[in-house]
């Protein structure tokens, strides 16, 4: 009996030491998290933090770590991105706002120190300062639709929309100055309506902007086209042209904001580059993708998709 109660007394006593260590194991693992944690945390490192332990709590609780730490390295990554992206395109902007507002100071400063200037010319400065007011709006305008689109606060609601009538509506808009501007027009639209998914508004600004770049980069071609077709699935728009197009180096920048300013396909045609930005952000809006391909004074195409309806 005695000898029972010594095994009983040496078991429990194993027992004891062996949770006494583990404990102490234990604690010893979790300060060596809580310093390695913190010393990731200060220094932004890409480091994980990495123990060897039989432990299955502290392993699954290192795994969830570990998890947050790639994603707060991620978020992080991206606001840093984002906040280059947002000094680079302020930057671009007070560039572009400058060029217009310092011409405008030019002729104000003309017709008022000049005296010689007759009516004629006065009249002729005064066209030129409205022009270059219309352009710093336009510019404004252009940025607070970008930063609404981005921010959310811009309702968009999704209907059910007749893409023929869209586009043949669009291209006629713009046929008589391209006509007269010496472009061959080709038009692909068929017969049978096609409908989608879609925003008026939205589709019109889109296909403006579309149209707009096509004729504003892709002048050397004289050739612009819009085609619409469909799959079982989606509707296709696509604005073409035979310009000098886009450098495949390029091809995946032109949609960030104020991309013209830098390496657009013709630097001299100026631009605020916030066009096809907004572009890309309209056709996201209404659950679409947009696509480019360029092969200069070949062909250089905007292709959008949007969820086809089929009645």
């Amino acid at each position: 009996m005695i000898v029972f109660l010594y095994l009983i007394i040496i078991i429990l006593i194993s027992i004891i030491i062996f949770q006494y260590r583990l404990q102490k194991g234990t604690i010893k693992n979790l300060k060596y998290i809580n310093i390695k944690l913190s010393a990731i945390l200060s220094s932004d490192s890409q480091e994980k933090v990495l123990l060897q332990t039989e432990h299955k709590e502290l392993r699954e609780l290192l795994i969830k770590i570990n998890v947050l730490l790639e994603l707060k390295q991620k978020t992080l990554a991206d606001y840093r991105k984002k906040e280059i992206s947002i000094r680079k395109m302020l930057s671009n902007i007070s560039h572009d706002l400058k060029t217009p507002l310092t011409v405008v100071l030019g002729y104000i400063e003309t017709m008022k120190l000049n005296n010689d200037v007759n009516i004629e010319e006065r009249e002729l400065l005064l066209l030129k300062v409205h022009s270059k007011t219309l352009e710093v709006i336009d510019l404004i305008n252009m940025f607070f639709d970008l930063a609404k689109l981005e921010a959310g606060d811009k309702d968009i609601p999704i209907t059910r929309v007749n893409m023929n009538e869209i586009c043949r509506k669009k291209i006629l808009e713009f046929y008589d100055s391209l006509t007269s501007e010496g472009f061959q027009v080709e038009i692909d639209i068929p017969t049978l309506n096609i409908y989608a998914f879609a925003n008026e508004g939205a589709l019109d600004r889109i296909i403006n902007n579309l149209i707009s770049n096509a004729i504003k980069y892709g002048a050397a071609g004289k050739v612009i086209g819009l085609n619409l077709s469909c799959n079982e699935e989606f509707v296709f728009v696509e604005v073409w042209d035979k310009g000098k197009g886009i450098d495949e180096i390029y091809i995946d920048k032109v949609f960030e904001r104020m991309y013209t300013l830098e390496d657009s396909r013709n630097k001299a045609n100026g631009g605020s580059g916030l066009g096809l930005t907004i572009t890309k952000r309209l056709v996201e809006k209404l659950g679409g993708e947009i696509f480019l391909k360029s092969k200069p004074f070949v062909k250089t195409s905007f292709t959008f998709k949007l969820k086809r309806l089929s009645y």
